[in-house]
């Protein structure tokens, strides 16, 4: 089974086409984030390099969501992200209850 197949099984998808379309939209977020972080970092002073970092990757995760329903929404795939945003903050809740 090819690894296009392995996906559409585990993304409940019917069609090779999305796939392609469900991963561009993987990337496009995730250039979308790296281009945000190297405009943060050039546009302001940041007088504390690990300040940065802590503060970026602790705000990272809402924009990155946020980014990856709007790419979803313009290429027509709303529906599949919103659930699979559900189900990681399903997974990322289960994770803190476990430790608590």
């Amino acid at each position: 089974m090819s690894w296009i197949e392995n996906l559409k099984r585990r993304w409940n998808v019917n069609s090779a086409g999305k796939v392609w379309i469900i991963l561009c939209v993987f990337a496009l977020t995730g250039t979308t984030v790296m281009l945000l972080r190297r405009f943060l970092k050039s546009e302001f002073d940041w007088a504390n390099e690990k300040w940065f970092t802590y503060s970026y990757y602790w705000l990272i995760l809402p924009f990155y969501n946020v980014i990856l329903l709007m790419y979803g929404a313009i290429f027509g795939q709303f529906r599949f992200f919103w659930e699979f945003e559900k189900r990681f903050f399903r997974k990322m809740v289960g994770v803190f209850k476990k430790k608590s």
